[in-house]
């Protein structure tokens, strides 16, 4: 075919595919009718759930892309993104509706780039986790909504200060050399959380999700952990101090990921605020308190940020595509991430798979664990790794391992094998 047919033909794609897409706002029936549309049309790649109820009886619906729905594949990596957290802050949620929408597409047109995604990632979209609160602030619309009408659940609640609060209990114990992974939740924890914020937890407790984000509004920068200052537990009035996980350089990378494939987030200059190369470490924002992102950073083995994407937290319609274009290749590169790092098995003498033994990185003190078949995911920057995975009643197990320069065909697979109570067997698999 000659080139310049090529090209026609390309673009008649992509203005099929726009065409395709619904910039509109859509309430609760509609957004529902919208997601069982995507999976009607792509049936064998996709998979509806709903992880639970709102206070007011809305379901919390995902939906799952996935060459095998319904199933976890052994070494292939769980994604998710959440939207609409905060009721009136709706761009996430449609954004959510339009990536579905069009990975949809994209796969039935056999675009080489998201069937290779697809058939790699497990790839969750829930857009939104606080139905309850967008039916206030539609009432209103975009023209009259106030700053926090609809923010908060049916109960008046924020859901992002809602989770189970980690961070205290981490930097306590960090000083005495405590747990720095799966902390434990407090006995009374479900008493004390909203039903919107139970069914997450039980949800990111059921899938071993290996990277998130959670998209937001009201202003444009990629935020993340930690969101709560170390210093906050001395201090009750409002304090801006940077506080960094043991990965914060990566954590910045995948921020950086995301603002440099946007349209104008890695700019730093908008809503009249600055944030260098579009990014910020959350505390050093400003100190948040029972967060989803460190929730999922301290209590799971998924790594989290948080995406604020619009000034106006609840754009008009005529803006949507304009925001769809900005955050389309950034929706899709972000997902790309979970596959950087290592990855690999962690199984005994018979190659039966171990789970929840623990991963630890010489020189990080985050630790992983296992997955139920034994499979383990570590984000990780290129470079060279001292890595080691120990279970209760096996011998330690300890490889090195190189991580190549970060792509997301590029992942460095380290197999950690025990022996019960024998000496120490370990072997590797390089990059492929």
């Amino acid at each position: 075919m000659a080139g310049w047919l090529r090209s026609l033909v390309g673009a008649l794609l992509l203005l099929e595919v726009a065409a395709a897409l619904s910039f509109l706002h859509h309430r609760y029936e509609e957004m529902v009718q919208a997601l069982f549309r995507v999976q009607s049309q792509c049936p064998y790649v996709t998979r509806i759930y709903s992880i639970g109820r709102s206070v007011e009886g809305r379901h919390l619906y995902v939906l799952e892309f996935s060459d095998y729905p319904g199933i976890h594949e052994p070494l292939e990596p769980e994604f998710k993104y959440v939207g609409n957290m905060h009721g009136n802050e709706v761009l996430g949620r449609e954004l959510l509706l339009q990536l579905s929408e069009f990975l949809c597409e994209e796969y039935r047109r056999s675009n080489e780039r998201i069937t290779r995604l697809i058939h790699d990632t497990r790839i969750h979209i829930m857009p939104s986790m606080n139905p309850d609160g967008y039916e206030v602030a539609a009432k209103q619309g975009p023209d009259s909504n106030g700053y926090l009408t609809g923010r908060n659940n049916a109960n008046g609640v924020d859901l992002n200060r809602n989770f189970p609060d980690l961070n205290t209990f981490m930097y306590y114990s960090g000083e005495i050399s405590g747990p720095n992974h799966h902390i434990p939740l407090p006995d009374n924890w479900k008493s004390q959380v909203e039903p919107e914020t139970l069914a997450v937890i039980q949800w990111i407790s059921s899938y071993n999700f290996v990277l998130s984000a959670n998209l937001h509004g009201g202003a444009v920068v990629a935020n993340y952990p930690y969101d709560k200052s170390q210093d906050q537990r001395f201090r009750s009035h409002r304090r801006t101090v940077n506080t960094p996980t043991p990965d914060d350089k990566l954590f910045q990378k995948l921020a950086k990921t995301y603002s440099y494939a946007h349209s104008w987030m890695h700019r730093g200059w908008n809503c009249g605020d600055y944030f260098a190369d579009g990014i910020t470490n959350g505390a050093s924002w400003y100190s948040l308190s029972k967060g989803m992102q460190d929730f999922n950073y301290l209590y799971t083995n998924c790594f989290e940020i948080t995406l604020e994407l619009s000034c106006n937290k609840f754009p008009p319609e005529e803006d949507l595509e304009r925001q769809w274009m900005a955050n389309r290749e950034a929706l899709v590169a972000f997902i790309e991430e979970v596959h950087q790092g290592i990855k690999g098995m962690v199984s005994d003498e018979n190659n039966n798979g171990i789970a929840g033994a623990v991963i630890s990185v010489q020189g990080i003190s985050h630790d992983i664990t296992s997955g139920d078949m034994g499979d383990y995911f570590r984000l990780l920057l290129p470079g060279t790794y001292t890595v080691t995975a120990s279970a209760e009643g096996y011998q330690p197990q300890t490889v090195t391992t190189t991580v190549g320069p970060a792509a997301p065909s590029l992942v460095s697979q380290a197999a950690l094998c025990f022996g019960r109570h024998r000496a120490p067997h370990s072997s590797q698999r390089g990059a492929e």
